[in-house]
């Protein structure tokens, strides 16, 4: 079953175009890696599949998307301002609901920042930021999450342990990563961008760190 399908003749931003013609569909229960080098196209397609199907999914920019004067808790709870009412959204920001923060304080404590939950996050260093943002995508409960460079600040055995995470809590799964060997052990279907074009559409098992390494 097709989860989202996209099809473009030209994607990019101020007329100018980066990627295209672009023909891609993406099954339900399927986790696709974009991989490519810097510029070649990769979050321009996540920003436009996100642009078209804003209901379906969780987004995790690069830029994280985080408002810095703002808690840990606040932050996350603004994933899911949609499943409440205003008057309960601008109470929340004031007095923290308990049945909220019971809801979220288990996330945070899965990504290891359960003692930062009120904590602004202006205060946190880069890696901290991006399992906030973690965190966010999360607590939304989309069906499909679009992930640019999700571990991108974090460590080895950090950014194994949130990638499983998010394997584990979303059906489907688009990622852009820049480490080939980590998008070959999560990863099911693997899309190499290169020279505007999606150059590669390939199952993962099929491929090698060497093979993907031609297109950095």
């Amino acid at each position: 079953m097709t989860a989202l399908a996209i099809q473009s003749d030209s994607l990019g931003y101020g007329g100018q175009r980066v990627l295209g013609p672009v023909s891609l569909d993406i099954r339900t229960g399927e986790h696709l890696i974009l991989l490519g080098k810097s510029g070649c196209g990769k979050s321009t397609l996540l920003n436009h599949i996100y642009s078209e199907n804003r209901n379906e999914c969780a987004l995790i920019p690069q830029g994280l998307g985080l408002v810095g004067s703002l808690s840990v808790f606040h932050n996350v709870y603004m994933g899911c301002l949609s499943r409440h009412t205003v008057f309960h959204n601008i109470r929340n920001l004031a007095w923290p609901s308990p049945a909220r923060v019971a809801e979220i304080l288990p996330l945070l404590e899965r990504l290891g920042l359960s003692d930062k939950c009120f904590a602004a996050v202006d205060d946190l260093s880069g890696g901290q930021q991006q399992r906030v943002a973690v965190a966010r995508a999360l607590y939304q409960q989309a069906s499909v999450l679009l992930a640019d460079e999700p571990v991108s600040a974090l460590d080895g055995p950090e950014a194994d342990r949130v990638m499983s995470l998010l394997g584990q809590n979303f059906i489907t799964a688009v990622i852009t990563l820049h480490d080939v060997d980590r998008a070959l052990r999560y990863g099911q279907r693997i899309i190499a961008i290169q020279d505007g074009e999606l150059v590669l559409d390939e199952r993962a098992d099929r491929l090698t760190v060497s093979t993907l390494n031609e297109f950095y």
